[in-house]
């Protein structure tokens, strides 16, 4: 039995869309069910790094959820790549990881990166980073309006 301290915030609030950066299928599918209870969720998938800084850029998802072994280039790459989107809070980037903390997850946060998950994730750890993710993002709007 859960108590509500332990259920997640998120459940009920979390809205938003993010691109998924991901070339496994399956990391993709979990994913997607993890989500399947948040209906204002959109979930964009990108297949390689480089479909990921062009959807992104295209998109402009309010997160990011980025693997760190892509076909064709790193996650490092990737944030590199997005590196101005990230500092000017356009989104922000949440890695989802087979790897646990590495010199590759440091690099990517060092360059922007604001969280990282190591997978498999749990429905609970997934929704708290992209609420914290898509909060922040909600945060920002209002200033820059004004």
């Amino acid at each position: 039995m859960t108590t509500s301290s332990t259920e997640s915030p998120a459940s009920a609030t979390l809205r938003g869309s993010v691109l998924y950066v991901e070339d496994e299928p399956i990391s993709f599918i979990v994913v997607e069910e993890l989500l399947s209870s948040h209906p204002d969720v959109r979930l964009i998938r990108a297949l390689t790094g480089d479909e990921g800084v062009r959807l992104a850029r295209s998109e402009h998802p309010d997160a990011i959820l980025l693997d760190m072994h892509l076909p064709d280039m790193s996650g490092i790459e990737v944030v590199r790549r997005l590196s101005e989107d990230i500092s000017a809070g356009s989104f922000r980037v949440v890695l989802l990881t087979g790897d646990r903390l590495n010199i590759d997850v440091l690099k990517a946060m060092s360059l922007g990166a604001f969280e990282y998950l190591i997978k498999p994730v749990s429905r609970q750890r997934l929704e708290i980073a992209l609420q914290r993710a898509l909060d922040v993002k909600a945060r920002k709007k209002p200033q820059a309006e004004s």
